[in-house]
């Protein structure tokens, strides 16, 4: 059995990789342009949710108080008669980029720790490297990618921005079994 604690140049240098892959793919590359659409109205929109008071966190239009209510009339009506929508409003003001790279990061580190556990209690020291690709990959490829198919399923997410996610999330698993596959200690 190998120690978590004997892999920390694996779960970091992984993370390093997969942060700067996932810095090329979401800067350099066009597919994930057309992941959300763009509200008609704009500036209508978001004055009416300005005036409606809304604060950060996660809304459901409409929202029933509870099961009973979901069956009502008025809740099928106004379901039917439509927007349905699952909304995440964050504060206002510009983007932090820099605090949302940091928890990314912090992010592939916990997938690479979780990974690291699971390959270090399956697999030996000096194992081979299609071995600890196996574990590691399968590992690191959840823990970046089925998450995604909740919002899919429950919030009615695109399926095709999921596919293009799950798709980067291939691509990191790949990474992160990759590097621990080329620093396993021996």
């Amino acid at each position: 059995m190998v120690s978590v604690m004997s892999l920390w140049l694996p779960i970091l240098a992984s993370a390093v990789i997969v942060f700067v892959a996932s810095s090329i793919i979401h800067m350099l590359l066009p597919y994930h342009r057309s992941d959300f659409k763009k509200v008609p109205n704009e500036d209508e929109v978001m004055a009416t949710l300005r005036n409606a008071g809304i604060t950060p966190g996660q809304y459901m239009i409409p929202c029933p108080s509870n099961m009973k209510e979901m069956g009502s009339p008025e809740f099928v009506e106004k379901s039917t008669k439509g927007p349905v929508a699952f909304m995440m409003v964050g504060k206002s003001g510009p983007p932090n980029m820099g605090k949302s790279l940091a928890l990314w990061f912090v992010y592939c580190i916990v997938v690479g720790i979780f990974a690291a556990y699971i390959a270090s209690r399956a697999i030996e020291p000096g194992a081979h490297y299609l071995s600890v690709f196996r574990f590691v990959g399968a590992t690191a490829f959840i823990g970046y990618t089925l998450a995604f198919w909740q919002d899919t399923i429950w919030l009615n997410a695109s399926v095709t921005s999921t596919l293009k996610s799950t798709f980067d999330g291939l691509v990191y698993g790949l990474l992160t079994a990759g590097t621990f596959g080329w620093l396993w200690p021996s």
